[in-house]
């Protein structure tokens, strides 16, 4: 797949590396698992989208996505609200995955595997999802012992948590010793645990969400009751969710006796919210699974969602006309849909038409000025002239803008270090690749380019506080570790 959607490459790293993790951590992990069995919890596996070109063989890649991102965004805030957590609190990540799965981990972050959403059938079941596993988050049903994945990106956090599942569930230290990634001793050190007792609760919490907001809390049954029959299966052919999260004919009868007394059981979506669903799913399909689009939307269906799909399948099978003549005639029943201009910008940029591609991606820019992932592909595109010195500092003012929504992004600290290098601010350069080797949890490294950069900036200046910060943490990460 493409930058964005790749099998592939991914728009929120460049550069995660493999790394040995530290054999401190598995050496605890015995001690861990007895300790969870007792509890009667299960650990939540973690997973990753679109491969990075580095990342460690085996982690799902993290899908980012304007489009999807903003349609969580809309369909949370209401959740949020009656749930009191905050509007900032909670991310939500997109993991890509045919698994069908969610959980909390890293702190407030919810992962969210793709292979769910195309599981569901209207946004009433993954707002029922997503309103469980915030029901977890309310509910404190986190294992915290340190905070230092805090400030890690996203695809360690996962990496971390992936390798002490895998070590869990099987004893066994070598797995995660093979699986964790970005992590020396402080990977892993947080991450969620479900017993039968929180299902109950998160359960409970989530109808009483949904129904503040005002919403058909039906969905919360109906997405359950579909995994249902996969508890009857072996454990190794169940989906992660059943693994995960105990789907029992109880608590099925439980959510549906407060169903039945709900004055809105029978509430249907909006159209907007089933609109955004079946985009959604259209735009997974045809980045995930292009081969499949001819029989999910055939020709005949000329809906947007299908010819959306039909484009995007088109354009990954390399099939330039067809692609382009799609998103084209997309734009022109939809000439403000930012979405649409990102994907043609993507398109042409993968079509070595980078030239073609800037007014695309500008434009999606000027639609939608808020949307940090919208400006760092115009940024990357950008770059692709390396002697154009006035596209670099175009460049650098939107990953500038972008990286005050994206602190968790190893690619724009990534790309404005390859932007400030072009210009000649070697010393910004390090900063920012000190930047992204503490996301990634790379210290040594990270503490070498801080404190090279900070030789250079003047003692009191802002890059001389923020080179200073770095090393601070640096330090107290080091510190956890040991």
């Amino acid at each position: 797949m493409r930058e964005k959607y790749r099998n592939i490459k991914m728009y929120s790293s460049l550069s995660l590396r493999a790394r040995r993790s530290n054999p401190a951590i598995i050496a605890k992990i015995p001690g861990l698992r007895r300790r969870l069995c007792l509890l009667a919890m299960t650990v939540i596996f973690v997973f990753i989208f679109p491969a990075l070109p580095n990342a460690q063989a085996g982690l799902p890649p993290i899908i980012r996505d304007t489009e999807i991102e903003a349609i969580f965004s809309e369909w949370t805030t209401p959740l949020l609200k009656a749930s009191e957590i905050g509007p900032d609190n909670v991310r939500i990540i997109l993991v890509q995955s045919d698994q069908v799965n969610a959980f909390v981990a890293g702190g407030a972050n919810i992962f969210f595997y793709t292979g769910l959403i195309k599981k569901t059938d209207g946004p009433e079941e993954v707002i029922g999802v997503l309103a469980h596993e915030m029901g977890h988050i309310a509910g404190g049903h986190l294992i915290t012992t340190q905070d230092a994945l805090e400030r890690a990106s996203y695809e360690s956090i996962l990496g971390a948590v992936l390798g002490l599942g895998a070590a869990i569930a099987t004893g066994n230290g070598a797995a995660a010793s093979a699986i964790i990634t970005g992590s020396q001793n402080i990977a892993g050190r947080r991450f969620l645990a479900h017993s039968r007792i929180n299902e109950a609760s998160a359960d409970q919490a989530a109808f009483s969400y949904i129904t503040r907001a005002q919403l058909n809390p039906s969905g919360l049954s109906s997405f359950f009751k579909k995994l249902q029959d996969q508890e009857l299966l072996p454990a190794t052919q169940q989906s992660e969710y059943v693994r995960t999260h105990p789907i029992t004919r109880n608590r099925i009868e439980a959510m549906d006796a407060l169903i039945a007394k709900s004055p809105l059981k029978d509430q249907a979506p909006t159209a907007r919210w089933q609109d955004q669903h079946a985009r959604m799913k259209a735009k997974l399909i045809g980045f995930i699974n292009p081969e499949q689009t001819a029989w999910a939307y055939p020709k005949e269906d000329t809906s947007i969602p299908a010819r959306y799909a039909r484009t995007i399948a088109a354009y990954r099978r390399n099939d330039i006309p067809t692609a382009l003549r799609g998103i084209d005639e997309l734009l022109h029943d939809e000439p403000h849909n930012a979405y649409f201009y990102e994907l043609k910008g993507q398109m042409l940029v993968d079509f070595s038409r980078v030239e073609e591609a800037l007014p695309a991606y500008r434009k999606a820019v000027e639609l939608m000025p808020e949307g940090p992932l919208l400006r760092i592909a115009l940024a990357h595109a950008l770059l692709q002239d390396e002697d154009n010195r006035a596209q670099v500092e175009e460049a650098i003012r939107h990953l500038e803008r972008a990286l005050i929504k994206e602190k968790r992004s190893t690619r724009v600290h990534r790309l404005l270090a390859t932007a400030y290098g072009r210009s000649g601010r070697e010393s910004l350069a390090k900063l920012h690749l000190a930047e992204e080797a503490v996301l990634q949890q790379r210290l040594p490294y990270a503490k070498a380019q801080a404190e090279s950069a900070l030789k250079d900036f003047r003692a009191g200046s802002s890059e001389w506080i923020k080179t200073k910060d770095v090393l601070n943490h640096i330090a107290l990460l080091e510190q956890q570790m040991n």
